[in-house]
């Protein structure tokens, strides 16, 4: 605590320095950029998207309305390279360059989202309703967001109130499985204060996938969400900003189990709190004193109603607090006799305290942690065609070693329509507090999982009461500290842009060590293992990216998008060099040995994704259609055969599909705007994929005033 004190007070001397020292009759460059194009998640400063030298995707507030998607799952799911997954365990979460979930950074205008199922963040939870865009940053951003931002970060940017004018919507929307959809945004702004408000209510009736299973693939459910913000303009210099959002679901639970009808619910809370005082003493100069802090709560209960049997009480209570000091400073240029105030470089600067803290079902007591950091970026236009940004983030936290991460990247414009760009980063995510503080036992077949930090004194008291057959590792080997899992990304690729067509392609790797997985520390007496962590895993993935937009009229808008993934674990492809992998023909039953061509990769991923769509508009009678037509190839969802890999041998390969979504708009009296639509066209199913229900339409009416 002490040192990050040291910290904030030495940042905020560095920014009242800089305060002091700049021109303040500088023009900020930022006010020029078309709006609808700016990113500022990818550097934390304002950047022109077009100028960017990372890979980074940005879906707009029109375009969410087009498609007629109300959740963050649904429209994310569209993007090239983008693909929503259900992993082993049953929960959705998402992927960006085939880096699952539990490495993708989930943020709400800038601050991160907690509870994780699993390691995956429920996109579901997030409605699209007041949203002005997404943006989306492929690779390692350890540089500026530190842990968790090993694979990306999604942001999630929420509408602001503009001008004076009461401005707001109301909208209804129903679908297949009686799923509602209802907003309420209303923003308005006066001389020096704003405020906006937005609420929403879904539901669904859920459905059912297998009818030979009891129960329902998707039980009923309704959620709600509630988000308030306000701002206030002390003067021309200080703007004060504060959000806070409430989330909550209920949702139906129940199986049968031996001929017993278990019920109950499950229910979700989350609270968010976030304070921001921007200051601009001058048009070079932007600092910003942020405190954040949210709060994410589940509980689930199942009983026998007959017996009263609990057979499910667990809970799980979530909170982060974070304040954080941040600013950039903008460097004229020298090169420019007229200085016309476009610096060619932006130095960025921030320092910052996070406090997590969870209580839940199968830790001892409440468990913490602390980190403190500092992160420092150069954006630089060296040369009129040449951009540079470098960043370096120094974490210092309480459960692990510190980390440094850097990452350069580098954008060259060649001429008015080529550009080539190209970027490598180091990316890391901390041990979570479910692989160190972890202690499970399984009581109906008897397994036990321990956490890290917990696993001597647990095997301790296992060995005290007669429970181990014998304890396969030391206690040294149990008292080194877990290592943080670590990768490094490159990204290198071009961007063609005509006036009516733009091509950009991406080569993307991401290579990755010290993965965190289970291994057996104990055997038993009753037969079963315990389980704990460990560092041992190596993988990578690699693959390009390609994305084309072509407007032939103004009317009209193509689109296509296409990623090909490989993704592979080290140690399996020498196994399989080495030739000791085996399995067995399934015709003849012979056992042989695994060629190369046979090891497919990793679970849950394709080795193709495709997109197009196409949107047209019809001006004069306000009217809109689209087409989104998406194709995944084939993927397993686990080692069939036993042989401890994912082969072309194995029966678990979920078959390539194609997936239609249409939708149709059109306005009346230029503020009722009705929307018909379905999603899944082609009707497809599958009982492992249960975010897939076959086809889902709907009628959505909004009323804009």
């Amino acid at each position: 605590m002490r040192l990050n004190i040291y910290l904030l007070v030495a940042s905020a001397s560095i920014y009242q320095v800089m305060a002091q020292t700049a021109n303040v009759t500088a023009k900020d460059s930022v006010e020029a950029l078309h709006l609808t194009e700016v990113i500022v998640t990818a550097t934390r400063t304002e950047r022109q998207l077009s100028s960017l030298p990372l890979p980074v995707t940005l879906i707009d507030k029109e375009s969410i309305r087009r498609t007629g998607t109300v959740r963050l799952n649904e429209l994310l799911n569209e993007q090239t390279g983008i693909i929503t997954v259900t992993d082993e365990s049953g929960f959705q979460g998402i992927q960006i360059q085939g880096i699952a979930s539990d490495y993708i950074l989930i943020l709400i205008d800038g601050v991160p989202l907690v509870g994780r199922n699993a390691g995956n963040f429920d996109l579901s939870r997030l409605t699209v309703g007041n949203i002005k865009q997404i943006e989306v940053v492929k690779g390692p951003s350890s540089s500026l967001y530190g842990s968790e931002a090993l694979g990306g970060v999604i942001n999630i940017i929420t509408e602001k109130p503009k001008g004076e004018i009461f401005d707001g919507n109301l909208s209804y929307r129903i679908g297949t499985y009686s799923q509602q959809d209802i907003n309420a945004d209303i923003k308005q702004g006066f001389k020096k204060f704003r405020y906006g408000f937005f609420a929403n209510r879904f539901s669904s009736n859920g459905y059912d996938l297998n009818k030979d299973i009891a129960g329902q693939t998707v039980n009923p459910f309704k959620n709600y969400t509630a988000n308030g913000r306000l701002y206030y303009d002390f003067n021309d210099k200080l703007t004060l900003f504060t959000s806070a959002r409430f989330y909550k679901q209920v949702q139906d639970g129940g199986f049968i189990q031996d001929s017993i009808a278990f019920q109950g619910d499950t229910e979700e809370q989350e609270w968010n709190a976030h304070v921001r005082l921007d200051h601009k003493p001058n048009a070079r100069l932007h600092t910003s004193y942020e405190i954040y802090y949210t709060n994410y709560t589940a509980q689930e209960y199942l009983e026998d109603p007959i017996t009263a049997f609990v057979a499910s009480n667990s809970y799980f209570d979530q909170k982060l607090f974070r304040p954080e000091i941040r600013g950039s400073y903008q460097f004229k240029n020298p090169n420019n006799a007229k200085d016309t105030g476009l610096g060619t470089g932006t130095l960025t600067a921030g320092t910052g305290l996070q406090y997590d803290a969870l209580e839940r079902t199968y830790f001892d007591e409440s468990v913490r942690f602390i980190s403190n950091y500092m992160y420092l970026q150069y954006d630089v236009e060296p040369l009129e065609k040449l951009n540079v940004i470098a960043g370096l983030r120094f974490d210092k936290h309480s459960e692990y070693n510190n980390q440094f991460s850097p990452k350069l990247a580098i954008r060259y414009k060649a001429n008015s329509t080529f550009s080539i760009k190209g970027s490598i980063g180091y990316g890391f995510k901390a041990p979570d507090f479910r692989q160190l503080y972890f202690d499970f036992t399984n009581s109906a077949v008897g397994y036990t999982v321990l956490g890290y930090n917990v696993a001597i004194e647990k095997l301790r008291e296992l060995n005290g009461q007669d429970q181990l057959l014998d304890i396969l590792v030391t206690e040294d080997e149990l008292s080194r500290p877990l290592e943080a899992e670590s990768s490094i990304g490159y990204n290198i690729g071009f961007t063609h842009t005509l006036p009516r067509l733009t091509t950009t392609v991406n080569f993307f790797r991401n290579d990755f060590k010290n993965l965190i997985d289970t291994r057996i520390v104990a055997r038993k007496t009753n037969g079963q293992n315990v389980f704990s962590y460990d560092n041992f895993d190596e993988i990578y993935t690699t693959g390009l990216e390609l994305n084309s937009k072509y407007s032939p009229t103004s009317s009209l808008k193509l689109s296509a998008g296409y990623q090909l993934l490989f993704a592979f674990d080290k140690q399996q492809q020498n196994r399989v060099a080495n030739r000791d992998v085996f399995v067995r023909h399934p015709v003849n039953g012979q056992t042989m040995v695994l060629e190369k061509a046979d090891y497919y990769g990793l679970i849950n991923r394709s080795r193709h994704n495709a997109n197009f769509k196409v949107f047209y508009t019809i001006a004069p009678a306000n009217t809109d259609f689209n087409l989104r037509v998406l194709y995944r190839s084939k993927y397993a969802q686990y080692d069939a055969n036993g042989n401890g890999l994912i082969d072309t041998y194995d029966n678990s390969f979920i078959n390539g599909f194609l997936t239609l979504n249409a939708a149709a708009a059109k306005t009346f009296y230029k503020k009722l705007n009705l929307q018909v639509g379905a999603n899944n066209l082609l009707d497809y199913t599958d009982s492992n994929i249960p975010s897939m229900p076959g086809i889902q339409a709907y009628i959505k009416l909004n009323y804009q005033f």
